[in-house]
């Protein structure tokens, strides 16, 4: 195992480096392994966490990072090793006792109730009452002054969840996780559905919490961020801690991705072979519109071509790929697959047609986390597989094995349910979905959200792969630099409307920035 001496190595402006060096160890997690089933999900795991630093716990999906931090939080309990707090051991039997004890985790899958209001979610579980009675004034209150602390005071308390945004729904998450007492906050993928601005607000947010001495373990998959809020690394590799203590400012980008795939990722986005000219129109939008939400959406994918929307969360992209796909109904405008007319706001004839959807919330929206992954695979594709009206599971199984292999599903089991997979392998999972289907259309809503590199590279190749056997494939993406390199052309999506559209070799990321802060303003 690969060890540093701890020292803060932040670049942040009115902090001080080497100010927490000397700090005692407020968390300390010793040999920590986890059984499930006959696996080993954790073989030995440390980790020190020391009071006001931001360690960043880095490690490919299926690394065990999940499992770490679930253990951490009481929601599994270790097979074996130690917790300890202020150097006392601890146990932590569940959630409850982990947030009495100043544990608190925010999730990358929202754990949010819909029914509930945004103050009843940021008290769920210690409800402010008075003699039995619900203080619900006194819970809007402070769900105001904690709402405005992230930057959000024009999100009301009163408000129903199931209204919000994924964005606004994180920031319910970080709410709730502020009204404990906290002393350690983890935060797993917290900028997955944020964009520049609010990615802005979460770190402010964080150097306050850390200016008060609280504790933050934060996982991403994103370097740039790392950078830019960490302190220390922990690099955990198949279960293990292969690193430990690392100094985020002098450990080069290339180390971490070796150390956590064990090899070195030279990463390069997929090379464009060029669209032909005359290549047929395969999706054609013309004047669709979603009332309050995008206008007059025009555009063409041709096919072998990958067509990436830019812009802001907020600014309709995801919200016209789920109108593509019939799941919102549009007020006017009309969409064609292969010169044939679909009718708007179903799915059955967008699916029929050849349209096949990864959408952003693939737990929630994409998977049926229960089931074996053969039947999240088969699943658009059952008449394939029908006999005498029954379903041919062994078919089903051989089909959904090719799929796997070919795609390097780990692990390769197609029996185990889809919710034990990693946040890569899922994905995959869905995009094998449409390979057995055969769509002629892909639209793929931040296909990377929450991926690793090695599995990050693995998608961009495979969605390439799809583009050059002539499917016609639309991509949301909040990363511009994931658009431009992935994309052969780009429309900039600002405020439901396309306010430009070029090649992906003809504008940089500074020009989109432009265009949506213009098309925002205008």
């Amino acid at each position: 195992m690969v060890t540093a001496d701890y020292r803060s190595a932040t670049s942040e402006p009115g902090r001080e480096p080497g100010a927490t060096s000397s700090k005692d160890v407020l968390l300390q997690m010793r040999g920590i392994v986890k059984h499930f089933a006959g696996v080993k999900a954790l073989d030995g795991v440390d980790l020190d966490v020391r009071p006001g630093e931001v360690h960043c716990l880095l490690g490919q999906n299926g690394a065990g990072k999940s499992t770490l931090i679930k253990v951490l939080a009481g929601a599994h309990q270790p097979t074996a090793g130690q917790i300890l707090l202020d150097g006392a051991p601890v146990t932590i039997p569940n959630p409850v006792a982990g947030l009495k004890l100043g544990v608190a985790t925010i999730y990358q899958e929202l754990d949010v109730v819909d029914g509930l209001t945004v103050a009843e979610n940021v008290f769920l579980g210690h409800e402010l009452a008075s003699a039995g009675f619900s203080r619900r004034r006194e819970a809007a209150r402070r769900t105001r002054q904690l709402l405005a602390r992230l930057g959000h005071d024009n999100i009301s308390p009163h408000r129903e969840v199931g209204t919000l945004s994924a964005a606004g729904k994180q920031v319910v998450s970080m709410a709730r996780a502020l009204s404990h007492d906290a002393r350690v906050i983890v935060m797993d993928e917290p900028s997955a559905v944020l964009d520049s601005g609010e990615v802005a607000t979460l770190f402010r947010v964080v150097r306050e919490l850390t200016a008060q001495d609280v504790a933050v373990v934060y996982i991403s998959h994103r370097m740039e961020e790392i950078r830019q809020i960490g302190d220390r690394i922990t690099v955990l590799k198949d279960g293990r801690t292969v690193a430990q203590n690392l100094p985020v400012a002098s450990t080069p980008t290339r180390e971490l991705i070796r150390l956590m795939t064990g090899r070195a990722v030279e990463f390069e986005f997929p090379q464009r072979p060029g669209v032909p000219a005359d290549a047929p129109v395969v999706l054609d939008v013309e004047n669709l519109s979603l009332r309050g939400v995008f206008e007059d959406v025009s555009f063409q994918v041709r096919a072998g071509e990958i067509v990436g929307l830019a812009g802001l969360v907020g600014a309709g992209r995801s919200e016209i790929l789920e109108t593509l796909y019939g799941a919102r109904r549009p007020a006017a405008g009309t969409v064609r697959v292969d010169g044939q007319r679909l009718r708007p706001g179903s799915v059955g004839a967008a699916v029929g047609a050849g349209i096949g959807l990864a959408p952003e919330e693939r737990k929630s929206q994409g998977l049926l986390l229960d089931e074996p992954v053969y039947r999240n695979i088969t699943l658009s594709t059952f008449g394939r597989f029908a006999r005498a009206g029954l379903l041919d599971e062994r078919a089903e199984r051989k089909a959904a094995r090719e799929q796997v292999e070919a795609l390097d599903l780990r692990p390769a089991q197609v029996d185990r349910a889809a919710r034990t997979l990693s946040g890569g392998n899922q994905q995959k999972a869905m995009l094998a979905r449409w390979l057995v289907h055969g769509c002629r259309v892909l639209l793929l809503d931040e296909p990377t959200r929450g991926v690793d590199v090695g599995a990050r590279a693995e998608i961009y190749g495979l969605v390439r792969r799809l583009a050059d056997a002539g499917t016609a494939v639309l991509v949301v993406s909040s990363e511009i630099p994931e658009v431009l390199g992935l994309a052969d052309r780009v429309l900039v999506v600002a405020e439901g409307r396309v306010v430009h559209t070029s090649a992906a070799t003809e504008i940089d990321e500074h020009r989109v920035l432009d265009l949506v802060m213009e098309g925002s303003a205008a």
